[in-house]
């Protein structure tokens, strides 16, 4: 089922970003522009992330990156 009709992103598609790691909206957004254009499926993502169904949120709460995009590159 499509999420975004927008960009063409699937349920399937969110909850795979959610599992690498997309804890939020804004995330996913990053990932595949879901929510980006008409904001249209914004609250229907929000529904797919659900409170407290990311793995990594903890990571966030602690004020840690969650995504390894978000780790500062090694030198």
């Amino acid at each position: 089922m499509f999420v975004c009709s927008c960009f063409g992103v699937t349920e399937e598609q969110v909850k795979s970003h959610a599992a690498a790691g997309a804890c939020t909206p804004r995330q996913i957004a990053s990932a595949c522009k879901a929510g980006t254009d008409c904001g249209g499926c914004v609250r229907r993502i929000q529904a797919l992330l659900g409170r407290g169904a990311c793995p990594r949120r903890q990571l966030i709460d602690q004020g840690e990156p969650a995504l390894a995009s978000e780790l500062p590159e090694a030198a």
